[in-house]
């Protein structure tokens, strides 16, 4: 019992040698070509279970996924002869594992290939652009120019582009200051602008609110002089009946308000006796 259990053993082991030996599986991640005396034998290694002779066959695999290439940021001219500094990254897969194999060997290499083809892409197309439509405008369309024509000059390594954007658009740092001093100097032009219409706006209304208040002045003043008009009006109508009815007596309250207006507690009038203003204080009736 305890020969036949070794026995089993010994021929596990053998086998999982074997199956590494000869067996590999490619992951549905990955795609691959199988080389024969190091010349790629057959069409693309689908995902599953492949064979191989040892010292015979050798199993190339590549990352079947999209990819990014990042690439560095360098400098390119705008048609206005701005200078750019533009940081790109692509999206990228492997459609055809044999001629991307015979053409660059590996990933590496395929991203020295896509960044010579897209930063001379990038910089034809971008020379086509202002600055300002590079910036704000134009870059979706300048983008998916780009990666149309990456992407057809990428076929022949077995590669598809199928994205290329910009990270980064900045201006080289030299430039960067007196860009920065013309923004500063057009904020504050635009600044003193604003305040100056804003002056002449509040002049304005200040003139219309003064105007305003005048003419409400004038019309109060209009108003009460009329009413002060009908006022005394009615009162000459009354002082007039009042003194058609007994004048004496008219005169004489006429004459007491006289006196209360004119003097004070403490005056000293020096008059003659025969004034005619004080008749009602020497009458006898008034005493």
């Amino acid at each position: 019992m305890k020969n036949i259990l070794r026995l089993i053993g010994v021929l596990a082991i053998v086998a999982f040698i074997v199956l590494n030996v000869f067996v590999y599986v490619v992951d549905q991640t990955q795609t691959g070509i199988l080389l024969e005396f190091g010349k790629p034998k057959g069409g693309p290694l689908q995902p599953g279970i492949h064979f191989r002779v040892p010292g015979l066959h050798k199993i190339v695999i590549f990352d079947a996924r999209l990819l990014e290439y990042d690439a560095q940021a360098r400098e390119v001219i705008t048609r206005d002869k701005k200078n750019l500094k533009v940081d790109n990254f692509a999206r990228w897969r492997i459609i055809e594992p044999l001629t991307f194999y015979n053409k660059v060997r590996d990933v590496y290499r395929a991203q020295e290939r896509l960044d010579d083809i897209i930063y001379s892409l990038l910089r034809e197309e971008l020379g086509k652009y202002n600055l300002i439509d590079i910036v704000a405008n134009d870059r979706t369309k300048i983008m998916l120019a780009v990666t149309l024509a990456a992407n057809e000059a990428a076929k022949q390594y077995g590669i598809e582009v199928t994205d290329v954007r910009i990270k980064r658009a900045d201006l080289p740092d030299e430039n960067a200051k007196h860009v920065y001093d013309r923004m500063k100097a057009e904020r504050t032009r635009q600044a003193k602008r604003y305040r100056a219409e804003g002056e002449e706006a509040s002049r304005k209304l200040k003139s219309q609110a003064d105007k305003e208040h005048d003419i409400i002045l004038a019309e109060a003043y209009r108003k009460a002089e009329e009413i002060r008009g009908e006022g005394d009006g009615k009162a000459t109508k009354i002082y007039a009946k009042a003194y058609g009815k007994d004048p004496e007596f008219y005169a004489f309250v006429k004459s007491l308000e006289v006196y209360r207006k004119s003097i004070g507690k403490d005056d000293v009038l020096v008059l003659s006796p025969q004034e005619p203003l004080f008749k009602y204080m020497r009458s006898e009736k008034a005493k």
